[in-house]
């Protein structure tokens, strides 16, 4: 650890700071006091679920409390801290799932990573799933808890820096269940917006939509499912662009 770190010393002023990942068992004074001095600017916790029974079913070695204590720690000496989770876990369920992104909020980390369970060739995890021991999310699964986590964060003020695995062609040729898409993001991002608009459609079939310009292609969603979802209904649609609107917020206008 202190070799790499010695390596950023000529470089670390010309950026804004240096942020690694770490397991929360391994947080004590003396780690933070070297890392301050090495100008860490953030530290995200590998905490994957709040759950005790999730963690030990996953052999992850630390507790829930354990992430509380770190991320504490961390915070006392002025470092920027992350969280990250994972849905679908051996043992997990969408509602433990929801209840560990309810205990980051509680929490308030600068950032959190949500990442869904891809199962890979030669784990343990793999073993368990060819058994029949262990039966995944679904890809529609994850993407209905993983909107409703993302939503969670957004309305909480909590950055989410990453939402599902980055592309890899090990990771699409190894992997044992298909339920890993590239876009997650988008397709969970999609589905907010949908709801969002659900929620305010009456029995007028022609609607006029209004977005912000960022959100767009949101709103229409990957290969305009959400258009053609609501074609589908009978809904004639009609998008109007709205700066004054939330990333995913939506107004919606009987025409």
């Amino acid at each position: 650890m202190i070799s790499l770190l010695d390596a950023t010393v000529p470089f670390v002023d010309r950026f804004l700071g240096i942020r690694l990942s770490t397991r929360p068992d391994y947080i004590d004074d003396e780690v933070l006091v070297l890392l301050k001095k090495y100008k860490v600017s953030t530290i995200e916790l590998g905490a994957q679920s709040m759950s005790d029974e999730v963690l030990i079913a996953n052999k992850r070695g630390h507790n829930s409390q354990q992430v509380r204590d770190a991320l504490n720690l961390i915070k006392s000496y002025d470092i920027n801290v992350g969280l990250q989770m994972m849905t679908g876990l051996y043992k997990s369920t969408p509602k433990l799932d929801y209840y560990t992104a309810e205990e980051f909020v509680r929490l308030k980390p600068d950032c959190v990573r949500v990442y869904p369970t891809v199962i890979m060739k030669n784990t343990e995890l793999g073993d368990y799933y060819k058994e029949g021991i262990f039966k995944p999310y679904t890809l529609e699964m994850s993407v209905e808890l993983c909107a409703d986590i993302l939503d969670l964060f957004y309305n909480n003020n909590i950055d989410v820096i990453r939402l599902g695995l980055h592309y890899s062609d090990s990771l699409v040729q190894n992997c044992l269940f298909n339920n890993y898409h590239p876009a997650f993001r988008e397709l969970c991002e999609s589905k907010i917006m949908l709801r969002n608009v659900k929620m305010q459609l009456s029995d007028k079939n022609n609607i006029r939509i209004y977005v912000n310009p960022s959100s767009v292609s949101r709103l229409i969603g990957q290969k305009k499912s959400n258009i053609n979802a609501l074609l589908s209904k009978g809904y004639s649609v009609n998008i109007e662009k709205d700066p004054s609107l939330g990333k995913y917020e939506v107004k919606v206008e009987e025409t």
